[in-house]
């Protein structure tokens, strides 16, 4: 079995370590971006079976960088879990076409129960 492969969107440093630790016990291989202008760069660079994405990320916020990326044949099969703090998450998931969200302040195994459904 391949290595299961996650790319995580937040510019948070804690959440992103947390995270990573969390995943790379769980046998996930981790990368993590700060920014999400770059997203078809990383994704095709990467090719993450699944990606985590933070609501509020520079340069372009998370529903812009979703759209992008489901707007493309090559990527748009990826499922995007959307990550925020904000009220609207649902209006925001919907709007970004991401697959999934989790509130923040998420409880970890929510998250990790999330991602594992969507690498069966």
């Amino acid at each position: 079995m391949s290595t299961k492969k996650i790319l995580i969107f937040d510019d948070d440093t804690t959440i992103l370590e947390v995270i990573t630790i969390i995943f790379e016990e769980n046998g996930y291989q981790v990368e993590i971006s700060e920014t999400s202008h770059d997203i078809l760069e990383k994704v095709s660079r990467f090719q993450p079976d699944v990606i985590l994405m933070d609501n509020w990320i520079p340069k372009i916020g998370g529903v812009e960088a979703t759209q992008l990326l489901k707007s493309h044949d090559e990527f748009k099969s990826i499922p995007v879990i959307y990550v925020t703090a904000n009220n609207d998450i649902v209006r925001l998931a919907e709007e970004a076409q991401a697959d999934d969200y989790v509130a923040k302040p998420f409880n970890l195994d929510d998250l990790e129960d999330k991602v594992a459904k969507y690498l069966k």
